[in-house]
């Protein structure tokens, strides 16, 4: 029994989830999973359902059959195959925790992702990378190659056939060129959580104001630094006691579960750009399964 999601965002109008669940009825799709929200201040309707074709319908067939419907009420939708992983480039420098852990996750199986490649400015992680089958590029970027450095990223973003790219404790400024041309498509964790303590040694700035919540926030790039919409956020809490080491140190672990949320989010189809924030729908049961157990 082939299982897919279709996801689709429009116009906020009457008759939307009636004409969608119709359909769906109609070609013998039984929905297992749905969430919906009509945000009232942009007028825009999202929602994104999990369903199984028990009468065998395959997915060419539901993409033709519904264009109708999607045109009627001006949608932007696509139907995905819930067992195909989306394919992933990840970009580092030297800090290697959240690409450890993205590795970890999409090997064991609760990240639906296959990692089509890693890019580095350094070579600290070419042997980790290598060792699990996995591309490495090395791309050394300097203010004289930039452009040259970010059109290697392109290539190879184009080469792999990769859908998203994470930067994963990346410490390069990408251009507005590249950031626009890639609108929606590039992930940063950024070791703070936004607004506040941006730029360099975020946790410095907070460990100097003695705050007693320090975090972490994934989101979209863009060309405007740390404040494309945001995915995913947490904190963590700290006490006068800690010292800089110790923020840094809880800070990571808040990085790398962090940016491993706001990914699958966006693998599993359930993130929606909405103006300059997110819509971000509850994981579906059995999205987080692992292939390995135990």
């Amino acid at each position: 029994m082939s299982k897919y999601c279709l996801t689709v965002t429009c116009p906020s109008r009457r008759g939307i989830v009636a004409a969608i669940s119709g359909f769906l009825a109609e070609k013998g799709c039984n929905i297992t999973d749905s969430a919906q929200y009509d945000d009232i201040n942009t007028d825009r309707f999202f929602t994104r359902l999990s369903l199984e074709s028990q009468a065998g319908t395959e997915q060419a067939d539901l993409e033709r059959d519904f264009a109708a419907i999607a045109e009627k009420f001006d949608m932007e939708w696509g139907f995905h195959a819930e067992d195909e992983k989306m394919k992933v480039l990840i970009m580092v420098s030297r800090y290697g925790h959240c690409l450890t852990d993205l590795l970890y996750r999409s090997q064991i199986g609760t990240l639906p992702i296959e990692v089509v490649g890693v890019i580095s400015n350094h070579l600290d992680y070419q042997k980790l990378v290598v060792n699990n089958d996995i591309p490495f590029h090395y791309v050394n970027v300097t203010k004289d190659n930039k452009l040259e450095a970010e059109a290697k990223l392109l290539s190879l973003v184009e080469e792999s056939g990769a859908e998203l790219v994470v930067l994963a404790r990346y410490m390069q400024i990408l251009s507005d060129e590249l950031c626009q041309k890639m609108s929606g498509r590039i992930i940063n964790i950024h070791h703070s959580f936004l607004p506040s303590f941006k730029g360099a040694n975020p946790y410095k700035q907070a460990f100097d104001k003695g705050v007693k919540l320090i975090g972490a926030t994934s989101h979209y790039v863009t060309a405007d630094l740390d404040e494309g919409p945001i995915i995913e956020q947490e904190t963590t809490r700290v006490t006068h006691a800690q010292s800089i080491q110790d923020y840094v140190s809880f800070g990571r672990e808040v990085e790398s579960s962090v940016l491993a949320r706001a990914v699958h989010a966006h693998a599993r189809r359930r993130v929606f750009q909405n103006g300059a924030k997110t819509v971000v729908f509850p994981a579906s049961p059995g999205s987080y399964s692992a292939e390995r157990m135990g």
